[in-house]
């Protein structure tokens, strides 16, 4: 479960705000990824979740999901984790009058995740460094119509996930969404200023479209 007390949110009047949520990567936590909030577009409540479980000690901060363990990072633990953050949903973002997604690492995998049991509820997901679980669920089929909004980025000097899942991402999301993918030269497991500026314009574009 997540602890809505540990959630982080921009201040301000919420109410009929268009809502994006952000979710941080292994071993950080709901602090992480608030430093991106000057890139991105103005006009958005913004609220960052704190995972619900922590990773093995040493390690700090919050996970989404384990790594070891017979699901590691497929399937069942990846669809519970996204069923987690729409609970959360449920209970927090009652008065927003629409939801985006953006996720880092295993957050994106989270984000991808919860888009496919709820397509109906996120307008745009933005997933950096992460990728679709190769798990199948009974939404995707769905997904081939509905052609939701997805920015995937990540770096060619990634080495944190695993190249098989890289690849799977790379042939499903463009069959099950509206894709916009940027692979940066260099760029290692982390988020550079030129994807923060495809992010920012990514996010505009919903926004700008949502008005319409």
């Amino acid at each position: 479960m997540i602890d809505p007390d540990a959630t982080r949110w921009t201040p301000g009047d919420r109410a009929g705000q268009p809502l994006l949520v952000l979710l941080h990567g292994y071993g950080a936590d709901e602090h992480d990824l608030f430093g991106l909030i000057p890139h991105l577009p103005p006009g958005l409540a913004v609220a960052s979740v704190a995972a619900p479980l922590s990773p093995p000690w040493p390690m700090p901060g919050r996970s989404w999901y384990a790594l070891d363990g017979p699901e590691g990072r497929h399937g069942g633990a990846v669809t519970a984790a996204a069923q987690a953050l729409l609970d959360w949903l449920d209970a927090a973002a009652q008065d927003a009058s629409r939801i985006a997604l953006l996720g880092f690492s295993q957050g994106a995998a989270v984000s991808l995740q919860a888009l496919r049991l709820e397509p109906e509820r996120f307008g745009a997901v933005v997933a950096l460094s992460g990728y679709a679980s190769p798990d199948e669920l009974p939404g995707d089929e769905s997904l081939r119509e509905s052609r939701p909004r997805v920015f995937w980025g990540r770096g060619t000097n990634d080495d944190v996930i695993p190249m098989p899942l890289i690849e799977h991402t790379s042939q499903w999301l463009p069959d099950h969404s509206e894709l916009t993918g940027r692979v940066y030269p260099g760029l290692t497991h982390s988020i550079s200023e030129d994807e923060l500026v495809d992010v920012r314009v990514f996010l505009e574009k919903w926004l700008d479209d949502s008005e319409i």
